[in-house]
């Protein structure tokens, strides 16, 4: 973050090297390739958490996700970033998932280079940061019926699927 509270991003080119540093509106603004990081948080049960965005989201509000996860700070590790996403939007403290790989994603919103990860974890989760409007566990029926019948968060879906973190049959 600089002085003013406004977050900065590292802009990278394709080999992920960071060429510039922005504020987070202007890598929107200018659809600026990033890092991001994406968790898979998966119940002892095997079902995976999801959530709708809240309508305060600066891209696809309201949307559905099946990760918790975003953007890298400036000077962040994706390790770090994904450590402090965890207790951001779910309140799981001092928990490092387990990474499991990464890709690249671009779309009409998006131009990033992402890392996932995957940690279980039953709860207590907390959505304390005003991000999360509803969640739900959902096993491999319910995420293939989701993808279907819902506006889901396309770089997630991607990059899981990549990562081998998530199947589906439709």
């Amino acid at each position: 973050m600089c002085a003013e509270g406004v977050e900065l991003v590292d802009i990278v080119d394709e080999f992920d090297q960071v060429v510039r540093v922005v504020t987070r509106p202007e890598m929107r603004a200018q659809r600026l390739r990033h890092r991001a990081v994406f968790i898979a948080v998966q119940g002892s049960d095997g079902r995976l958490l999801v959530h709708q965005r809240s309508y305060d989201k600066d891209v696809r509000p309201g949307a559905w996700d099946i990760a918790v996860g975003g953007v890298v700070g400036s000077g962040e590790s994706y390790d770090a970033a994904a450590v402090r996403e965890l207790a951001e939007e779910v309140g799981l403290h001092g928990v490092l998932p387990t990474p499991v790989g990464g890709g690249t994603f671009g779309d009409e919103s998006f131009e990033l280079i992402g890392r996932c990860y995957h940690v279980i974890a039953d709860g207590p989760f907390v959505f304390a940061d005003g991000e999360v409007l509803q969640t739900r566990w959902v096993n491999r029926a319910e995420l293939d019926e989701l993808l279907l019948t819902h506006d889901v968060m396309s770089d997630s879906v991607a990059l899981l699927l990549d990562c081998g973190l998530i199947t589906v049959t439709g």
